[in-house]
């Protein structure tokens, strides 16, 4: 879908309005593409905390673009133990802020805040930092806060390279836990091709942010299991063959669906290793006016049947080790939303299902997270009314909406057998959205 505002303040005319009238002003973000340098300029990193060595041997091996504006400002905050070691971020970034490139990328890390003392005070006080740079930030450019837990420094690789690179154009202003364990860390032989032998269940994948999902895993190099209803059959078999992968018809809030795709995963592909449940529908109407019918669908399809989907897979072990499940919920289960207390109820509950299940993803080597998309250009969108779209786009950091391509590339990150410390997280592909936390 265009973005015929965007279009617009990029003219001649339209940049001298903008300007006047102090607008909106979205920059076109810089997406993944083959073959690009991930960083575009040089990276400056500052602090003396236990990630300097991993940032610095992430940084070495990336392609990065020569030029004197930084491509990345890296901070290094993990050894901040009081609230006055904080004056470390202003004497670090005070002076570069300002010269960051175009859709540069912003980096904090720091140690989980626990306990009572004052180094919890002072870690603690990095989100507000980095959610208010998110905030003074322009052109494209974003911001990252990284907890790492102590004794998984090199667990982080695949967290900094994706967030570095171009696939994290549209996740701003998010708070990332590393260090919660759920199998080996494996560290791909080629980060171009991570999931190269792996097996991807995608539901809900015969278009929109499903055939996404389901073309940037391919991407990765895994075999992609494209599931959705029989009636999107032959939207669902294009996908399938453009990712040369397979299609099931299936639907899965049938009281058989579950133990059917376990079969299938089980003989036809002896087992999975991604699971992502992205299969969802909407059934719009305030709470007064709103059928039975419909909230027991919106419940059904993308609560209810993930719920039965990860039992069924658990028990007959066919989630393989260091194994995935990844959710799809959205900022409507953070913030709500006026005429979706169905689909709101059920995306949170996406996020407590991550929650109930982390712990028990970990004990058997494997992780379940999931990304909360904030105004997605997709089908869905196109239809809402103008007035309501144009704030949807607007109302962010970055004064625009993501593409379907933005939430893929955040769950193939997931997905990373190098992400094996990336356990129980739920990150926002909003662009900052000024809704919810």
């Amino acid at each position: 879908m265009t973005d015929r505002y965007q279009q617009f303040a990029r003219s001649g005319l339209g940049r001298q309005i903008v300007r006047r009238l102090g607008l909106p002003n979205p920059t076109p973000l810089r997406r993944y593409r083959d073959g690009q340098p991930a960083l575009d300029g040089p990276a400056l990193v500052g602090g003396a905390g236990r990630m300097v060595d991993t940032v610095q041997s992430v940084v070495k091996d990336l392609d990065v673009t020569e030029g004197e504006r930084p491509g990345a400002l890296i901070f290094d905050a993990t050894d901040l133990d009081d609230p006055a070691r904080l004056r470390g971020l202003y004497d670090f970034f005070h002076p570069v802020i300002r010269t960051i490139n175009t859709c540069g990328r912003v980096i904090v890390l720091g140690t989980p805040p626990k306990g009572s003392g004052r180094d919890a005070v002072a870690q603690r006080a990095l989100e507000g930092f980095t959610r208010s740079v998110g905030k003074e930030l322009s052109r494209g450019a974003t911001v990252q806060l990284v907890y790492v837990e102590p004794g998984h420094e090199a667990a982080a690789e695949s967290t900094l390279r994706f967030l570095l690179s171009a696939k994290s154009a549209f996740v701003d202003a998010q708070v990332i836990r590393v260090g919660t364990h759920g199998g080996d860390t494996v560290v791909p032989d080629d980060w171009d091709r991570p999931l190269a032998g792996k097996v991807a269940l995608v539901t809900g994948a015969s278009r929109g942010i499903g055939a996404s999902i389901a073309e940037v895993l391919a991407r990765d190099g895994a075999h992609v299991v494209a599931l959705d209803i029989p009636a999107q059959g032959a939207e669902l078999s294009a996908v399938a063959n453009a990712t040369k992968g397979t299609a099931l018809q299936l639907d899965i809030t049938s009281a058989t669906a579950p133990a059917q795709l376990v079969d299938h995963l089980r003989d036809r592909h002896g087992g999975v290793d991604i699971v992502v449940h992205n299969a969802g529908i909407t059934r719009d109407k305030k709470l007064a006016n709103m059928s039975d019918g419909a909230w027991d669908s919106v419940l059904a399809v993308n609560l209810s049947s993930q719920l039965a989907v990860n039992d069924a897979l658990l028990a007959a072990d066919v989630l393989r080790p260091n194994g995935r499940i990844i959710g799809v919920s959205s900022i409507a289960g953070i913030a709500g939303n006026v005429g979706q207390t169905n689909y709101a109820t059920s995306k949170a509950g996406v996020i407590g299902m991550v929650d109930a299940y982390a712990p028990v993803l970990a004990e058997r080597g494997a992780t379940i997270n999931a990304v909360a998309p904030g105004f997605i250009e997709t089908k869905m969108t196109a239809a809402v009314p103008l007035v309501i779209r144009e704030a949807g786009r607007r109302m962010s950091s970055l004064s625009q909406g993501g593409l379907p391509v933005d939430v893929a590339e955040t769950i193939a990150w997931y997905a990373n057998p190098a992400s094996a410390a990336v356990n129980g997280n739920v990150v926002r592909v909003c662009g900052q959205s000024l809704l919810g936390a």
